[in-house]
């Protein structure tokens, strides 16, 4: 862990020298047998004491925002009750460790409502359980975003409606999902309010992917897949998209571009020209 720490200290250095300030960190940051082992994740939090301190003094001196969002395996409404109780842990390990690095409130875990298992009232109950059962000091740090196939907005606000968890809302889902025809600015100014007062809400924005490519380790070609994030960003997208927003409660950008930091420096190009 200590080295997956001092990676995570340059990364940390490279968003600052950018202007960068938020960034999802990868759920490896924590070993996978952390992820199972409470106890052995709090002797490694113990034993990398100086080096978490060091890392809290310089996340915190650069006002960069810290999120996670787990693989799919984090599944809290899982019919299964060995997987349930796992996602539990895995989620236990990614709030002890953003505990440990002195993070507020806005450092949030992102889940989606997980399985619709034939009876998608029945998940969104089975999620609101769950989450209603884990210990306050990871409850208060698991945020729920729709998906672009099963829950959509509609699903998740009645979750939010039974249980009380934040909603993310993204961009792309929301278009390419949204059954019940919720407008854009509804659903956005809705997920907003779902965050406690003071506490800066998080929204997903990404352009969808639009070219054909070919296929790795074949001859044939891929039309484009709507649901897909795209490589970069378009920037009139984004901007006309913004115009929408004015008057809502401010809120941070997540860019789920492929390209990554790389499409956010092209992105504050293309918006300066």
């Amino acid at each position: 862990m200590s080295v997956n720490l001092a990676y995570l200290r340059d990364i940390v250095l490279y968003l600052a020298a950018n202007g960068i300030r938020l960034y999802r960190m990868h759920s490896q940051v924590l070993p996978r047998l952390l992820h199972e082992d409470g106890a052995a994740l709090a002797e490694q939090l113990r034993e990398c004491r100086p080096q978490l301190d060091q890392l809290a003094e310089l996340i915190a001196s650069q006002g960069i925002r810290l999120t996670f969002h787990p693989y799919s395996q984090v599944v809290l409404n899982a019919l299964d009750e060995e997987q349930a109780e796992g996602a539990i842990r895995s989620l236990a390990a990614h709030a002890a460790l953003l505990d440990a690095l002195g993070l507020g409130p806005e450092a949030v875990v992102v889940l989606h409502v997980g399985g619709v298992y034939d009876d998608p009232a029945t998940a969104r109950e089975r999620f609101a359980r769950h989450y209603e059962a884990l210990p306050a000091s990871v409850r208060q740090r698991v945020a729920l975003e729709q998906d672009d196939r099963r829950f959509g907005h509609a699903d998740v606000r009645r979750v939010h409606m039974a249980c009380g968890v934040p909603l993310v809302f993204d961009y792309l889902h929301h278009r390419v999902w949204n059954p019940e025809g919720v407008g854009m600015t509804e659903a956005l100014a809705y997920s907003l309010g779902t965050w406690p007062a003071g506490v800066r809400p998080k929204v997903h924005f990404c352009s969808a992917r639009s070219e054909m490519r070919r296929l790795e380790g074949s001859q044939r070609i891929k039309t484009p897949t709507w649901n897909e994030h795209a490589d970069f960003v378009v920037p009139w997208e984004l901007a006309d998209w913004l115009r929408t927003t004015r008057g809502l409660r401010p809120f941070d950008i997540m860019l789920e571009a492929k390209a990554r930091d790389v499409a956010l420096l092209q992105l504050r190009r293309d918006l300066a020209r």
